[in-house]
């Protein structure tokens, strides 16, 4: 159990937390929101000892052990696989199977695991502590932002993993539809203080919503009431007849309670400006091919039509070219083969992962604005500003100084300022708090243009009225003419299905594997052949378990190459079968 009592923290004698008070029980699973900057990390740092509060008390039960995702990744082991293993608890770090089921969730692949760790990019590095995280199966569970770098299937797998898992998490997310599935209660850090309620991140939001106004009210009640009392001591305070009952409510005032007027919180302001359309055809891309130099062909004979007002998403694995494809689009990338071509009236709005660093460094915030749209004037550049939470002295920073996240709205600024008709925007809300991602989602839905956008969030590809998904697959991109849930009710996640339901995917330009066309007879002898398959699995599940206890190294190796053959053979003959 976690306790804290009236915990305050402050930076140069400017409180950031004050007074929080609150106990995580048993089997609780929180969400933990706030806005950027009010703390929310820094109370993880609190929870782990890593810093100490000006005051009031932590407690945490003796034995009880807090695992902890954070940024600060070390990475020791000759291979990932082994690195992955250290996450197991002493005297179970040969059970491998462990540590692949995992790794296979978080979107690793068999090629990674006998690779260095310090050479995989940062977000699989992310991945292999957070595998090592959760393998280490503390009581609890702190995420800060897991699913940053995590594709929508690993998030979906890991969605599912926290729900199962069995002690108390408290995590971090700006995706409210992810930690919302399987949270049991939400805090939230506001005004410097914290709340904790039963329910889901909307619950929490509907409750402040609601004291505020409550709260705002009653202040207005009381300075009313105050006013009222103060203008009857001014009218009589001096008239002999009147003097003692105005003594009397000057004593009423004095006794009256002064409350604090709310201050305003700003949120990010968005709102798209919009270049008139007046064409009926848009353009899009035809038969379109793309490989980066040296390396295997990412984009297949790819065709999208797109329309006036449409909203397209492009959803995938990581590594299945959804951000190429983007740029593409985007004329950023030109294909190797094929056209993108568009109306002549088309104005384009991009967003890119790597687009923050072509922001000048030596600009400030108000000059990088000013860049995208020279036809602006000195208030309206300031209002954009402020829109993007850079208000007053702020929007002199120079680009060097700030954060990545802070860059991005720079950037999401310099989309505003330029007036557009089809936006193309990959991972827009990677920085952004629940609040922020909330006020783009409506600005999305606002925006009268086109709209095309790479994310891994389910809240965005539900909320908004999708016209088109682009599914990346490792071979080959598909389009539907449908809406996120409707795909997943209707065709779903390859990945997902069972395995004998799954079509094995092939490279283009290779003749598909054919399923047998075999007599009643001849189908029989496979079934029976895959039913010995499983047989012997299972056998050799039961072994692993028993050499994993002894700590046999040798044969715990043999017996994971040795089910991983058999799930293949599996696979290829439940093909077959069909």
């Amino acid at each position: 159990m976690i306790q804290l009592d009236n915990v305050t923290l402050s930076y140069a004698g400017v409180p950031l937390l004050e007074d929080l008070s609150f106990v995580v029980n048993r089997g609780e699973k929180c969400g933990l929101v706030g806005r950027n900057g009010s703390g929310k990390s820094t109370l993880f740092r609190l929870l782990m000892g890593r810093e100490l509060p000006d005051r009031g008390n932590i407690s945490i039960s003796k034995g009880y052990t807090l695992g902890m995702l954070d940024q600060h990744i070390k990475l020791s082991a000759p291979t990932v696989i082994e690195e992955a293993c250290l996450g197991l608890p002493v005297g179970e770090r040969d059970e491998v199977y462990r540590a692949e089921k995992m790794l296979f969730g978080l979107g690793f692949t068999e090629d990674y695991f006998e690779k260095l760790p310090k050479d995989l990019s940062g977000g699989y590095q992310l991945r292999l502590h957070l595998a090592k995280v959760l393998l280490s199966e503390p009581n609890c569970l702190l995420l800060d932002e897991p699913t940053n770098y995590l594709d929508i299937l690993s998030m979906r797998f890991m969605a599912k993993l926290l729900a199962r898992f069995d002690g108390e998490i408290i995590i971090i997310s700006h995706d409210r539809e992810f930690m919302d599935s399987f949270t049991t209660h939400t805090l939230g850090v506001h005004r410097k203080k914290i709340k904790k309620v039963t329910g889901s991140s909307v619950d929490y939001f509907n409750q402040i919503v609601l004291e505020e106004e409550i709260q705002e009210k009653t202040r207005m009640n009381v300075e009313k009431k105050k006013a009222h009392l103060q203008s009857f001591v001014d009218r009589f305070g001096a008239k002999a007849t009147k003097a003692g009952q105005a003594q009397s409510r000057k004593k009423a005032l004095e006794k009256i309670p002064s409350l604090e007027a709310l201050k305003e919180l700003y949120n990010l302001n968005f709102s798209f400006r919009m270049k008139p359309f007046p064409g009926k055809k848009v353009g899009g891309a035809e038969s379109v091919v793309f490989g980066y130099p040296g390396k295997e062909t990412l984009i297949h004979d790819f065709s999208l039509e797109v329309e006036p007002g449409d909203r397209i998403a492009i959803i995938g694995k990581n590594g299945y070219g959804k951000s190429t494809l983007l740029r593409m689009l985007a004329k950023d990338l030109a294909p190797n083969e094929g056209d993108i071509t568009y109306a002549d009236q088309v104005a384009i709005g991009y967003f890119g992962q790597t687009n923050i660093d072509r922001l000048a460094p030596n600009h400030t915030i108000e000059e990088e604005i000013k860049s995208a749209n020279p036809q602006l004037n000195y208030t309206d550049v300031k209002a954009i500003c402020g829109q993007m939470m850079f208000s007053g002295a702020t929007a002199s920073k120079k680009i060097q100084v700030l954060s990545g996240g802070e860059r991005s709205r720079v950037l999401l600024g310099k989309i505003l300022a330029h007036p557009c008709n089809f936006l193309l925007l990959d991972e827009p809300t990677h920085h952004l708090d629940i609040e922020s991602v909330e006020a783009l989602i409506d600005a999305l839905e606002e925006f009268p243009g086109v709209v095309i956008f790479v994310t891994h969030s389910e809240l965005i590809l539900k909320r908004l009225a999708l016209d088109k998904l682009v599914v990346c697959h490792q071979y080959h991109q598909e389009v539907f003419c449908s809406d996120y849930e409707e795909f997943l009710e209707k065709i779903g996640w390859e990945e997902e299905k069972p395995l004998s339901k799954k079509v094995k995917q092939e490279k283009p330009k290779q003749e598909p594997l054919k399923a047998a066309s075999s007599s009643g007879k001849e189908k029989r002898a496979l079934e029976g052949d895959l039913k010995k398959l499983k047989e012997a699995q299972e056998a050799d599940y039961t072994a692993l378990a028993n050499a994993s206890q002894k700590g046999d190294r040798a044969t715990i190796a043999a017996l994971s190459k040795s089910i991983k053959a058999r799930e293949k053979e599996i696979e290829e003959l439940s093909s077959k079968i069909g």
